[in-house]
């Protein structure tokens, strides 16, 4: 339960003292979907932030306060309702520090957005809530906001220390009994939730606590975290909302109704093609038939599935918003739009240099590594069976070893982190190889790949291998073979980037940091307020994943080519993860894209000048890193300042000891929060990956794979040998065969449903360098260090707009002409839907 720790302050109806002022205010409430106005039976206190009650050891309280009136009104986009509200207090109260309020309603919450009061002097007192509060019989305590001025632990008013204190603590909770929908309590889990022991089929091992299967922790929706159930949580619908969340972590009603409406449409989008495959069978006839079917608006655009419907209708937490979203899914016409890599030309995702081009500007440009040793050897030790004759005649005078000295050898490898699973992987129906693609750098910027070595584990069970070596070529058979070996590439690539780009090292690496953020450090101090932005929505959108993708026989098992073992795949990948390795610049240089420079912008030399993905992101990083420095400092002046912040040096052990416990044991992986340089890089960081870094493998998905052929995520066949039949089938018709190897038409339309929704920018979408609202803090220095960090971002824009301009830059459009925009902060905020631009705050979708 809960600590009321302001449920016996005080006696609710003192008289007022003789030589009594009042204080005026306003509080705003958000309207919401079928749930109940405040009302006068809501009732709101003072706490002074400057003068103590010496009886309770808290700061002097005002009498009660009841809210009066209740006019609609608008904030920004959000309809509210303003209320008006006075406060009695004695002469001697002091500057109000925090407000206690009471829901009196009998069941229903509000939404709190802020309380202003207005002072003497034309002064003002702003607290920013965004909270909901729950009625009072069910939490048996008030919700306490405090002002909007940072303090640190050591410099926090005598006023307010133990409220700090208090607060804190019942955050935490006791780790015991199963939550409650009212409740605010952080607490960590593993990932026990994913599988279902009644079905043999999905048994799942838990993610977390264990050398076996280490993994980020999440918060803990259930009851306690227990190592040994192999499941601790159920689901009562298939489109579950049922789980615990903090109520400060929900979405707003707004946004639930969009993301279900998007999601309905997904299931909306699969009923015609289902139909059709029932009517014309599971494979597309060819790539033009594939285009028309999955981008062309039918005549007749049918229902949302009545079922989806049904199960939502069960699930949603009001019938206004179920009703909100079905009228949203019927007015909106059932159509995948054409993805931007065949907006222009049909056939260029085919070409080499786009299939390379997408490694340094698609959606996935975290994987490339430069070659420094050749041939590639495995972490067991075993050489590649690429050869140098297999590379040098592609390259005229040059030697593999002049082409490495010169940095002009480049690897996508996914090979050492898939051939342990690979036997269990493809007994379940899909045909998967572990690959290596070798890239040259060409002297105009762009990549040639030049070999590709695709490898199975040996049939006779031992630790053997046996690879098969693609060089390019444009005609006869070598081509139809090249071009299927650069699929089963990009099936690997694509699994890489679902699980482990994007899933993995940015919503799950995540988590663990909203809720430290949440237990340890106060809402009062300045680090919260810097990070609150970058943590919104993060924690529902985990949790769905984990009950509609994640889970076993979920949407990403179905479409993606691990299946069954994509989480434990993803855990082995995890036990190698570092948190330093994690910002942009110790990034590039562990992969070998760039080197330590100091004579450089930065002090790093990018070894492919024309790199979208980090060009753009080096910007982005430069201005994410001034912001957060300038925001250190303006706190913290000394490093010994950083050592004695009792609650920030809490919340770094809470985020290594147990959010990341399992990457506790290697020191390299985290910084020592030591000295202000350390906080700073930390802090940038961990920004750099909520915003940035998400944006980058996210937004991009439906540009790039929303075209199945051009991004498969599975292969139903292995590439033919010679003299098989199945050479002969695929010298026959190889488009057919092509076809037949990718994903069939039910599979490819149920990851296309899943990536346009991710891929889709909400309407109430903060984007990097807005708040949402201009009260977020009182201290003006803060404001003008907010504005100039916006301003930054704002020639990064310009930037990238001329850069995108500039016809030298090869890989900044591709044959395919798709701009690189994934990078372009967009401050203005203007970017709703697909559009493959803007930076949001936050993990938000």
């Amino acid at each position: 339960m809960q600590m009321p720790f302001c449920s016996m302050l005080w006696d609710r109806s003192p008289a007022p003292p003789e030589d009594a002022i009042t204080i005026n205010g306003t509080v705003v409430v958000a309207k919401n979907f079928g749930l109940s106005a405040p009302g006068k039976s809501t009732t709101l206190r003072l706490f002074s932030g400057t003068q103590i009650d010496h009886g309770t050891r808290k700061g002097k309280l005002s009498t009660e306060a009841a809210l009066r009136g209740g006019k609609k009104s608008k904030h920004g986009k959000t309809s509210t309702v303003t209320y008006h509200v006075t406060f009695v207090v004695e002469a001697e109260f002091g500057t109000p520090g925090a407000v206690a309020v009471k829901n009196g309603n009998r069941a229903d919450q509000f939404f709190l957005r802020h309380v202003r009061l207005e002072l003497a002097h034309d002064r003002s007192i702003h607290f920013e809530c965004n909270s909901w509060v729950y009625p009072y019989k069910k939490t048996n305590s008030d919700r306490l906001f405090f002002i909007n001025t940072s303090y640190l632990p050591s410099k926090t008013p005598e006023a307010l220390l133990l409220l700090r204190d208090e607060e804190l603590r019942s955050l935490r909770g006791n780790g015991r009994g199963e939550r409650k929908d009212w409740e605010r309590i952080y607490d960590y889990d593993y990932y026990n939730d994913l599988g279902n022991p009644d079905n043999p089929d999905h048994v799942r091992p838990v993610m977390g606590g264990t050398r076996m299967h280490p993994y980020p922790r999440r918060c803990r929706t259930g009851r306690p975290l227990s190592k040994t159930d192999e499941v601790t949580e159920t689901r009562k619908h298939v489109i579950n909302l049922d789980f615990y969340i903090p109520p400060d972590e929900r979405f707003s009603p707004g946004k639930l109704a969009e993301v279900l409406t998007l999601g309905v449409q997904a299931v909306t989008h699969f009923v015609v093609p289902e139909m059709k495959t029932m009517i014309q069978g599971n494979n597309f006839k060819s790539i033009e038939l594939l285009t028309r079917d999955l981008y062309t608006k039918p005549s007749q655009p049918p229902a949302a599935d009545g079922e989806v419907m049904e199960q939502l209708k069960t699930s949603v937490p009001s019938k206004k918003t179920y009703k909100q979203v079905a009228k949203n899914v019927k007015d909106t016409p059932v159509k995948f739009p054409i993805p931007q890599v065949i907006q222009h030309d049909l056939e260029a995702w085919r070409s080499d240099e786009e299939f390379a081009r997408e490694m340094l500007a698609g959606l996935n440009p975290v994987a490339i590594k430069r070659l420094q040793k050749f041939p590639p050897v495995s972490s067991g030790g075993k050489k590649s069976s690429i050869t140098a004759q297999h590379v040098e005649s592609q390259f005229a005078d040059v030697t593999i070893e002049m082409a490495m000295r010169q940095n002009r050898l480049y690897i996508l490898d996914h090979h050492d982190y898939l051939m342990p699973y690979l036997r269990r992987i493809n007994t379940l129906g899909v045909c998967i190889y572990a690959s290596r693609t070798l890239l040259f750098l060409k002297s105009d910027g762009t990549l040639k790949p030049v070999v590709i070595e695709l490898s199975l584990p040996a049939t006779d069970g031992g630790d053997g291998e046996i690879s098969r070596i693609f060089l390019p070529a444009s005609h006869g058979t070598d081509a139809h073979l090249w071009q299927l070996a650069k699929a089963h590439v990009s099936v690997n690539d694509s699994g890489y980037h679902q699980l482990i780009s994007h899933w993995l090292f940015t919503h799950a690496a995540v988590e663990p940091f909203v809720i430290a953020t949440k237990r340890q450090l106060s809402a009062m101090h300045p680090i919260h307020k810097l990070l609150e932005p970058h943590f919104k929505d993060t924690m529902q959108i985990n949790t769905l994943a984990r009950s509609i993708l994640l889970n076993a026989g979920g949407i990403l098992e179905r479409t993606m080519y691990p299946g069954r073992y994509a989480l434990e795949m993803s855990s082995a990948i995890y036990g190698d993860w570092r948190f330093t390795e994690q910002s942009l610049p110790n990034d590039l240089v562990r992969r070998g894209m760039a080197s330590r420079d100091p004579a450089m912008p930065g002090g790093l030399s990018l070894h492919i000048e024309d790199y979208p993905y980090a060009v753009d992101g080096l910007d982005v990083w430069r201005a994410i890193d001034g912001w957060v420095r300038s925001y250190c400092a303006h706190f913290y002046h000394h490093d010994t300042d950083v050592e004695e912040d009792t609650e920030l040096q809490a919340w770094w052990d809470d985020v290594r000891s147990v959010g990341h416990g399992d990457r506790q044991g290697d020191p390299a992986c985290w910084l020592s929060l030591d000295s202000v340089d350390n906080l700073a890089e930390t802090l940038s960081t961990l920004v750099w990956i909520a915003s940035a870094l998400h944006a980058a493998v996210n937004f991009g998905q439906y540009g790039y794979a929303g075209f199945p052929p051009n991004r498969p995520t599975r292969c139903r066949r292995f590439v033919p040998l010679p003299g098989s039949p199945e050479m002969t089938q695929l010298e026959a018709d190889p488009d057919k065969f092509f076809l037949e190897m990718i994903p069939d038409r039910f599979t490819a339309t149920l990851g296309l449903a899943l990536i346009e929704v991710l891929s889709n920018h909400t309407s109430d979408e903060v984007y990097l360098g807005q708040r949402a609202t201009s009260t977020w803090t009182d201290d003006g220095e803060l404001l003008r260090l907010l504005d100039r960090f916006r301003e930054e971002l704002r020639r990064v824009e310009k930037r990238v707009t001329e850069r995108n301009k500039d016809p030298r830059l090869n890989n900044r459009r591709g044959p395919v002409k798709v701009p690189y925009t994934l990078l372009f902060p967009d401050v203005a905020g203007t970017e709703k839907g697909l559009t493959g631009r803007g930076i949001p705050n936050s993990v938000s979708i």
